[in-house]
């Protein structure tokens, strides 16, 4: 180890060394994450000329070999020769880092793709990069190789009719980058879907060349997101007919926000800056929550709804039952934390309270029967709130004692440390026992479920509190619930959810999922949810026994006995449902670290996640019949 710290320590990588030596940095992680992300790079750039008023249409392909190509209908990338670099704009915005129209000097007022690093980056982690640009009536090309490399600097290829323009870009992402390469299409469209809400008139177009026959979507929303929260709430039912749709500018900085009341008890707000996703809110989202709040109590009182003996209604209360979309488009955003996650500009608080609180104040009086039914929605919300304060009171555990075996149920385990502690929620008292027996005692709690408990998306807190279950499930947790929630008193690790693999036992786990995501969503995208596997089978052979999870893993094991010679004997069981076995079986297919098969719960799509919580398990039977049908055919076609 050379310990002499001096100019040689120091290393310097050249051009867009550093992004492959570092990929993280750049576009935050290299798992399928990272390698969807690098569509978006591109597709910002083509967004930021629709900002501009200069694209209709963008293109997205994942070709045959899993490349993508990305065209639009934009001016096209300049050509000329760039002042600073000697070599043609294409090639700089695609070779050096932080090249590009965003930085000042006219090229665009807003941004989604604000490093100027999103071209660069792209080519950086490629294996190829082919970019055509249209301009001038002539056809421009320019091919990157291994990383960057240039292998054809940007030249004249053709002639076009005057009037097309734009972009086309292809790469294929470097497989000894990422840890894969396939793209998968419903993450794309998910994506591709809410840049056409949040881009009003904009036409995105999605396609999958990769089957025998191209799979394809189209986005065109004129209502821009007031369709985005029509299609939100199509599960739900809204309380008022309108969508409040509200908009202005103040000192360059526009925003625009979309809302409606629907009869449910969560609420679903959004944000936006420059069409990235704000998922931990800032002062766009927060000027917007303040206003309403102020405006909402103000109309309240002033017509003598509120009186002057009530409490004010609190932000709580008038977020229940309300969906919202909140865009911000801002000419230079500070954004908090490397995902940016979080607008931090803080005069933008006071813009969104300004245009949001005049808009709103307006629809309140020019509709007077649509603002009652909102004022009477967040007032029963505030009965309510005060009620689920009172049945918190139950939940909260008061010393080590109460967890011990919290009304017959719980059975703790010995050690303290919640980082290697695990809990399993178990469907029936059968199961429970056998789980109880076959246990580490040491290190995993059993928490056994009688029946099927409440479907919270029916139900406000209050009730959910007064349901035994819930209560029991809450005091395990340790974490309080609502206003109280703290994710660091987490007691386990780990919750397993473990149900039998039939009908019942899925409603169950949908169900616990329901209750985790609407009122201890923290836990979940923490990553501390799991579903135990059970297996369907067991296959015997000598002194082996195989366990597998499925039919198509059971022919799979079959296949590999026929092969040997000779073929030995073997007997296939189906397994029996969790309360059936006793508790080595337990303990040997579903609950030993050493064997046990484990299905961690993510949500990596926070407003699809909400939709589908809300069509599975909301109010309405249409769009839960919908699914079920779409859902009944995949399986059907997967032969499952």
């Amino acid at each position: 180890m050379n310990e002499n710290y001096d100019a040689s320590a120091i290393q310097v990588l050249e051009g867009l060394e550093a992004v492959r030596k570092r990929p993280g940095m750049y576009i935050g992680t290299t798992d399928v994450k990272g390698l969807h992300h690098l569509v978006w790079e591109i597709v910002d750039n083509a967004i930021d000329e629709a900002l501009a008023g200069f694209c209709k249409h963008i293109e997205i392909t994942i070709n045959k070999d899993n490349s993508i190509t990305v065209q639009d209908d934009g001016r096209g990338i300049p050509v000329g020769v760039h002042p600073k670099t000697g070599i043609s704009t294409v090639e700089t915005v695609y070779t050096v880092l932080h090249a590009g129209g965003k930085f000042g000097g006219g090229g665009y007022k807003v941004s989604g793709g604000l490093h100027g690093v999103g071209a660069s980056v792209v080519n950086a982690l490629s294996t190829f990069v082919i970019v055509t640009v249209y301009r001038d009536g002539k056809v421009y090309e320019c091919k990157f190789e291994n990383g960057g490399k240039t292998i054809q600097s940007l030249t004249e290829v053709g002639t076009c009719n005057k009037m097309k323009t734009g972009t086309t870009v292809t790469f294929k992402p470097d497989p000894e980058i990422f840890d894969t390469d396939i793209y998968d299409y419903d993450t794309l469209k998910v994506r591709t879907r809410e840049l056409a809400f949040l881009n009003q008139d904009l036409r995105l177009t999605l396609t999958d060349l990769r089957m025998s026959e191209a799979k394809q979507d189209s986005f065109l929303y004129e209502g821009g997101i007031s369709e985005y929260v029509k299609y939100l709430n199509k599960s739900k039912t809204p309380i008022h007919e309108e969508i409040i749709h509200l908009q202005g500018e103040e000192a360059g900085v526009f925003l625009e926000v979309a809302m409606q009341y629907n009869t449910g008890y969560n609420d679903s707000i959004y944000s936006f800056v420059n069409n990235i996703n704000t998922h931990d809110g800032g002062t766009h989202e927060e000027g917007v929550k303040r206003a309403l709040t102020r405006i909402i109590n103000n109309y309240a009182r002033k017509n003598n709804i509120l009186k002057d003996k009530d409490d004010s209604l609190t932000g709580e209360d008038v977020k229940e039952g309300l969906t919202m979309i909140i865009s911000c488009k801002h000419p230079n955003p500070q954004f908090e934390g490397q995902t940016k996650g979080r607008l931090g500009n803080s005069e933008v608080r006071k813009i969104a309270d300004n245009v949001f609180a005049d808009g709103f104040e307006r629809f309140l009086m020019e509709n007077p029967e649509e603002a009652k039914i909102i004022i009477e929605k967040t007032m029963t919300a505030a009965r309510a709130r005060v009620a689920a304060k009172r049945a918190r009171e139950l939940t909260r555990r008061k010393s080590d004692l109460d967890v011990v075996n919290f009304g017959g149920k719980l059975e703790d385990c010995k050690e303290k440390d919640p980082s290697v502690c695990e809990i399993f929620i178990v469907e029936g008292d059968s199961a429970g026992g056998s789980a109880i027996k076959g246990r580490d005692s040491m290190t995993q709690a059993i928490l056994p479920l009688r029946g099927k408990i409440l479907n919270v998306e029916k139900a406000r807190l209050d009730r959910a509190l007064s349901n035994e279950e819930i209560r029991t499930i809450i005091t395990a947790f340790g974490t309080g619930i609502g206003q109280e929630f703290d994710l660091s008193k987490l007691r386990y690790n780990k919750i397993i959810i473990m149900t039998d693999a039939d009908v019942d036992g899925s409603h169950i786990r949908v169900l616990l999922l329901t209750l985790f995501y609407r009122f201890f969503r923290p836990i979940v995208e923490a990553g501390h949810v799991y579903a135990a596997q059970p297996p369907l089978f067991s296959i015997k052979h000598g002194k082996t026994i195989k366990y597998v999870l499925n039919e198509e893993e059971r022919d799979e094991y079959i296949a590999l006995l026929n092969q040997k010679t000779p073929v030995p004997k073997y007997e296939i069981k189906r397994m029996k449902g969790l309360g059936e076995m006793d508790a080595e079986e337990l303990n040997e297919t579903t609950m030993d670290i050493n064997h046990r098969i484990l299905r961690k719960i993510t949500v990596d799509d926070v407003v699809e996640a909400d939709a589908a919580f809300s069509k599975l398990m909301g109010e309405e039977v249409e769009p839960r019949r919908e699914f079920i049908v779409e859902n009944a055919g995949y399986v059907e076609n997967l032969d499952v």
